[in-house]
């Protein structure tokens, strides 16, 4: 189940030009706004953000979820499945577990190879057997091997100087206007147009890059384990439990059509489709037993905690 050099090359092509696309409207408006000085300022101090203190958010977000962290003794399964496939992926030390105290079943992994973590809910925990654990553990080892958080990281940050950019040159735009009615000042309508789009052009180019790393990962955790059909089972087994809880919350009564671009990740039966039409050597999977999870302490109902974090 090894990508081909093709599969990899179109997959780093792709996301090359997503970044890049992104870099540009980043550049063109930061600059616009701030001058070339003050933009070379922000990118060079968001580059050493992302390479220097990857650990401070990192901190946050545990604290934000509330999470703590698992030992060999509590959840042996879950550490003896992490280290295993961190060995497989080569990451350079077995990225820490962490137990997030959440009824909604959920996984996700922050860090670099370096230094990283893996969080899974009790929701999720109560939810998965050993099979589709290592399905998803696989999945948020292959984001960590594959450097998707820095990735994800630093169009984050493109997208949000952007925002804020546009925000401010609205808001000079906004106090000239006097001047501008009266003929004192020129500003070409092409200006308005840009600084009113370009937040919403780099949130589609974020959230395609991010379907385009799932998709990856998600062939990254099938040749980790061997088991494109123990991912599957996981992902399917979370659509149905979770069903569109963000979709009821956000636009009740409503769907967002299949597909969407304004998904963070793919359709699940596209990503079903594709995990089952892998094939390649296997190796040995955990058997579909259920897991010897541990005990919960106060999971909390969903809810916003810190940050605006959802739980």
């Amino acid at each position: 189940m090894t990508a081909t050099p093709r599969h990899q090359f179109l997959n780093l092509l792709q996301s090359i030009l997503l970044l890049a696309g992104m870099a540009v409207i980043a550049w063109f408006i930061v600059s616009a706004i701030a001058g070339q000085g003050l933009a070379i300022a922000i990118v060079i101090g968001s580059l050493l953000g992302l390479l220097l203190s990857p650990g401070i958010p990192k901190r946050l977000l545990l604290n934000a979820y509330g999470a703590r962290r698992l030992s060999g003794r509590e959840f042996p399964e879950g550490m003896a499945i992490l280290a295993e496939l961190a060995r497989r992926a080569g990451l350079p030390r077995v990225p820490e577990l962490y137990y997030v105290p959440s009824q909604i079943p959920n996984a996700f992994a922050m860090g670099s190879p370096d230094e990283s973590a893996v969080c899974v809910s009790d929701g999720l925990l109560r939810l998965m057997n050993q099979r589709e654990l290592a399905g998803v553990l696989a999945h948020e080892v292959a984001h960590i091997a594959n450097r998707d958080l820095w990735i994800m990281g630093l169009a984050d940050a493109m997208s949000r100087a952007v925002s804020l950019a546009s925000w401010v040159g609205q808001l000079i735009l906004l106090l000239n206007l006097p001047l501008i009615l009266a003929g004192a000042a020129y500003v070409p309508w092409q200006v308005p147009l840009v600084l009113i789009f370009s937040p919403t052009i780099m949130a589609l180019l974020q959230l395609a890059l991010s379907r385009a790393r799932e998709y990856d990962a998600d062939r990254g955790g099938a040749e980790l384990t061997g088991d494109p059909d123990g991912l599957a089972s996981a992902l399917l087994k979370l659509e149905r439990r979770v069903g569109r809880v963000w979709e009821e919350m956000f636009l009740p009564g409503r769907r967002i059509p299949e597909p969407s671009i304004l998904r963070t990740h793919p359709p699940t039966a596209d990503r079903v489709r594709r995990l089952r039409a892998l094939s390649g050597p296997r190796r040995p999977v955990p058997p579909s037993v259920p897991l010897n999870a541990p005990r919960a302490v106060r999971v909390s109902t969903p809810r916003y905690g810190p940050w605006g974090v959802y739980r």
